[in-house]
């Protein structure tokens, strides 16, 4: 049914059930929010009316309504604008400055922040409330996630993120009154929790309470030290986002400028993760096949996120062996690059630093596993940046970012295939391991290389793929509830697939938490997909199989895909883990 009101003297009707204020934005009328989040697409609905900033008048109500929370009623006269409505967001905003660090200009979050920008915009220049301060210990046990509780709102944006969306369930509100604060269970440090380390709840995160660990310092030293011959690698969904932190449109590709900006910045080279996410498909192909001929156990899941990793072993023990035990791509590069680059160009493996830019939190966490390494001593990644890292690091050195010239990749590391690209949005690794599957199964050329059905923001999407005279029963999730929903039909017997995707972050990799932040726009994630795309596109080789210096990396070093040396170089194990 549908309800008629006026809000600011405008008449309008919508559907039974809206709140207020999703009815005053269909009429572009902007109540302010802080912790309100409603992205239909990410199944997150977080209007608890904690903040109480989004207040409006009700004709007939003796007190202001929080509108997030408030469903439209027939015949409802709202007025946003009234001198008390806006007092009372002020006197809201000022409550909130009262027990928050006024560390702004040095805060990682400073001109990226909710409750700055809308202290702002309501013209807050004084706080009246002068009283006692949080004071928190701030959790910098992980090697990916900072927990500054002080800086925190009691949005419960993360709380919502955790629990209902990814379903990891770290984070709740613990306390009354002033005393309350956001907590893992236990109060235990993240690093001992079921934490994922997938950044979602630094993504929604209104203010610097939640942030990476930055390791920009270590880049800086790396660079500086004559000694080191320092690599960098950038992930597909890196080159489609950098560009925001530019004043760019996002889904604006700039590979050739972000290859430019890190030369001037001093890496030696400067590679590309395509080239190891086409390694990745050969290994990953070779093993659905080797599965399938060699009655292997199926589905056989992706494991190029590490968040999702961490996630199974947490949550799924029992699946350990179903997951491909390929390495991500960009650990992949890392240890080609102090092994076959550093063997052929002579280089000594322990003075090389490979630093990885990627669009993921967990990667941090990721490049620390003992098992990813040639030993204790050469870890197949140094260290890692997120986007936001390197944009911050790139103005940090005065560099004119949209004015550089494009530059190209070094090579060989550097060369890939459009197959490569698509991994960085939510079912590219899977279509990339179809299409070169499909021409390995079957013997045929594979003409459409699109799989127009795995793609799209939907949270589960399943296919049917015929291939040969067999067909394939392919299911792709993104967002770590949807994950766990596909499994427990697994394990039920209800559900049967041949092959899995499955990544942490709302879109894939494009929607992750080292991302330039998107606050809940889910058109910016749309826009960042169709530029990949694009650059998909534009490849002239979009097969994995088809790239000349992959072919060569398994003739002159590695011999045969899945095999003896492949396994010991490009694949890893699993452990299980304590869920808490």
């Amino acid at each position: 049914m549908d309800i008629q009101l006026t809000i600011n003297d405008i008449a309008l009707t919508v559907p039974e059930g809206m709140s207020i204020l999703d009815a005053a934005r269909t009429i572009n009328i902007d109540i302010p929010t802080l912790c309100y989040l409603n992205l239909h697409e990410m199944k997150l609905n977080n209007h608890i009316a904690s903040c109480r900033v989004c207040l409006v008048d009700v004709e007939g109500r003796r007190n202001l309504a929080p509108s997030c929370s408030t469903p439209v009623q027939h015949g409802m006269v709202v007025k946003t604008d009234t001198p008390l409505a806006i007092q009372a967001r002020r006197t809201m905003v000022e409550l909130l400055l009262s027990d928050h660090p006024k560390s702004c200009l040095t805060c990682a979050k400073n001109l990226d922040c909710d409750l700055q920008a809308l202290a702002a915009d309501l013209g807050v220049r004084n706080i009246s409330y002068e009283g006692e301060e949080c004071e928190f210990k701030i959790d910098t046990s992980s090697l990916a996630i900072i927990r500054e509780p002080n800086k925190c709102i009691l949005c419960r944006r993360c709380e919502t993120m955790c629990d209902d969306v990814q379903t990891v369930g770290v984070y709740s509100a613990v306390g009354r009154g002033f005393e309350t604060v956001i907590k893992t269970a236990f109060d235990l440090p993240l690093h001992e929790t079921s934490c994922t380390f997938c950044g979602q709840c630094l993504a929604v995160c209104p203010t610097g309470a939640l942030m990476e660990l930055d390791q920009t310092d270590k880049v800086r030293k790396a660079l500086n030290d004559p000694n080191r011959f320092v690599i960098v690698e950038t992930a597909p969904a890196v080159r489609v986002a950098l560009g925001e932190g530019f004043g760019l449109e996002p889904g604006t590709i700039v590979t050739g400028k972000m290859v430019a900006a890190l030369r001037r910045l001093g890496f030696d080279r400067v590679f590309d993760t395509e080239f190891g996410a086409d390694v990745t498909i050969m290994e990953e192909a070779t093993e659905l096949i080797h599965r399938l001929e060699h009655g292997g156990r199926l589905p056989m899941l992706t494991s190029c996120c590490p968040a999702w990793v961490k996630f199974f072993e947490h949550q799924f023990p029992d699946l350990l062996d179903v997951p491909s035990t390929c390495k991500s791509p960009h650990e992949m590069l890392g240890v080609l690059a102090k092994s076959y680059y550093a063997e052929t160009y002579g280089i000594d493996p322990k003075k090389i630093t490979v630093v990885s830019v990627m669009p993921c939190v967990a990667k941090k966490y990721e490049a620390a596993r003992p098992e990813l390494g040639q030993s204790k001593v050469i870890p197949d990644v140094d260290i890692v940046i997120t986007t936001r890292e390197l944009s911050r690091m790139i103005r940090e050195a005065g560099i004119h970012f949209n004015h550089l010239k494009e530059e190209d990749f070094d090579h060989p590391l550097g060369e890939s295939t459009g197959a490569a690209v698509v991994f960085g949005t939510t079912g590219g690794v899977i279509e990339a391991a179809l299409r070169t599957a499909y021409e390995w199964l079957s013997g045929q050329t594979l003409e459409k290389v699109e799989f127009e059905a795995l793609r799209g923001m939907d949270g589960i999407k399943e296919a049917v793929i015929p291939i040969g005279d067999r067909d394939f029963r392919i299911a792709v999730t993104h967002g770590l509830g949807n994950a766990r929903s596909i499994l427990e039909k697994i394990q039920a017997g209800e559900a049967h697939y041949d092959a899995i995707e499955i990544m942490a972050c709302p879109g894939g990799c494009i929607g992750g938490g080292g991302q330039p932040y998107h606050h809940g726009n889910v058109d910016i994630l749309k826009a960042r997909a169709n530029a990949i795309y694009q650059e998909d596109r534009s490849k002239p080789l979009r097969k994995s199989h088809e790239n000349p210096a992959v072919l060569a990396l398994y003739k002159d070093f590695i011999g045969e895909p899945y095999g003896e040396k492949a396994r010991q170089l490009l694949h890893t194990s699993f452990t299980k883990r304590r869920k808490i």
